[in-house]
């Protein structure tokens, strides 16, 4: 197996930690994003491994945080095994399935879509026939919330992901699939998704993030959705990595006038899991939902990382995140609400909760609020707590075992998230993956 870079990296003396050491080698993309990914390189072995110092990996374990075993993914040679381990909605516009950064399966249902214009194709694709629209909206934002080295990583190391283009007007009317598979051990994989939808139109995308097996693997994702002047966009991230599993995931959401976003990310597995979500409100009139239900058991770690960027007046946004914990599972979420100078009649709301099944649990929580503007509204809020008795022992009084009714509590703690998902089928999906990792 290829190391992930060629070029050894110089580190500062007396640093704790090692960093992949191959650069970007991807002579099948075009020679101006080639360019872009070796300076991101060089910004990736300039920049600093975080410390526990900076405030953006507060309540942290940075021993986590360690890139020396990974090396860069190789072609899977099972394809076929992993395409039907693939399943999804039972109705889709289309869905696109990779294999360690590589497309191994492409299905779009809707000719009538290509003829309005609709572009659905892997990012390696879009790379060489899509110039303009990558230069003006692929990894556009800077990563803000601690991670820019991981970032720089992944921007030097990026192979393949989706690509997705609503043109004006469009409307998708069922979701499209993606499903990302890492397999092999200590391999490192980083997919990506870009959409953008141009102004009035409508999408729903769905990404699955997966392991094959149970090897310990390492996959640096990102995100970039645009959302253009009253366009919708629902975006639904399942992330079921294997319990070795180190994983980050960088999104950004770019909201315009009178557009909305919605956001749900479902965290199952990975050792240790960081998102950072950015949502930037660009224009008078736009909303963005962020929601994440996170059910952690064992030694997990789900860190969590928001923020919530008012940049113009009369904009809305709501954060809703839950997590339950079990064993010695740990949660981090650190968010802000922040109101730009002039962006007035701001309308904002941050609430995390946290269900400790455990006495070795723990959560940390930490939101905030940022304002610089007059006649807003915001408010923040976090809880912890354990099982209601009363709770449990209407279940148990009824006949229901100690643990199954113990389940049922954790899960209608959690399905409370679902239910801000507006189409029933995406609700079904989630509340199924989440009946399977709660046994």
């Amino acid at each position: 197996m290829n190391s992930v870079l060629d070029v050894p990296v110089i580190l500062p003396a007396k640093t704790k930690y090692s960093v992949i050491t191959s650069g970007p080698d991807f002579a099948s993309h075009p020679a101006y994003f080639r360019e872009r990914q070796q300076a991101a390189w060089d910004q990736f072995a300039k920049l600093p491994m975080p410390l526990r110092t900076d405030e953006h990996w507060r309540f942290a374990d940075l021993k986590a945080v360690d890139l020396t075993p990974f090396q860069r993914a190789e072609a899977v040679t099972d394809a076929d095994a992993l395409l039907t381990r693939s399943l999804g909605l039972a109705e889709t516009s289309g869905r696109m399935v990779f294999a360690n950064d590589r497309v191994i399966a492409q299905e779009f249902h809707g000719d009538a879509l290509r003829a309005k214009g609709v572009l659905w194709m892997p990012l390696e694709q879009a790379f060489a026939e899509q110039r303009e629209l990558i230069e003006r909206h692929f990894l556009q934002e800077d990563a803000i919330l601690g991670s820019q080295k991981f970032a720089a990583l992944h921007a030097s190391q990026v192979r393949n992901g989706m690509f997705l283009h609503v043109p004006r007007g469009v409307e998708i009317a069922l979701p499209v699939e993606c499903f990302h598979w890492s397999q092999g051990a200590h391999t490192s994989t980083f997919p990506h998704t870009l959409i953008i939808a141009e102004p009035m139109s409508k999408v729903t995308v769905v990404d699955y993030f997966q392991s094959a097996g149970e090897d310990p693997a390492l996959v640096i994702g990102a995100n970039d959705i645009i959302i253009g002047d009253g366009a919708k966009v629902t975006y639904i991230a399942v992330q079921q990595h294997s319990r070795d599993t180190l994983a980050f995931r960088l999104n950004n959401t770019v909201v315009a006038r009178d557009a909305s976003a919605l956001a749900l990310v479902l965290n199952l597995g990975g050792r240790y899991v960081r998102s950072e979500a950015v949502s930037h409100l660009r224009g008078p009139g736009g909303r963005s939902d962020m929601l994440s239900i996170s059910a952690a058991e064992g030694t997990q770690c789900v860190d969590q990382r928001t923020l919530q960027i008012h940049e113009a007046p009369n904009t809305a946004s709501d954060l809703f995140y839950k997590n339950s914990l079990n064993d010695q599972s740990r949660t981090i979420f650190t968010g802000l609400i922040r109101v730009d100078p002039g962006a007035h009649k701001t309308d904002a709301y941050q609430k995390v909760r946290n269900l400790l099944l455990s006495d070795e649990a723990e959560a940390n929580s930490a939101p905030g609020l940022e304002i610089k503007a007059d006649d807003v509204r915001c408010s923040h809020g976090a809880t912890s707590g354990q099982v209601d008795i009363e709770e449990l022992f209407y279940l148990l009084s009824r006949g229901i075992p100690l643990r199954a009714a113990q389940r049922l509590v954790v899960f209608g703690f959690l399905n409370e998230v679902t239910e801000r998902i507006p189409s029933e089928p995406l609700r079904e999906l989630l509340r199924e993956k989440l009946h399977a990792k709660l046994g």
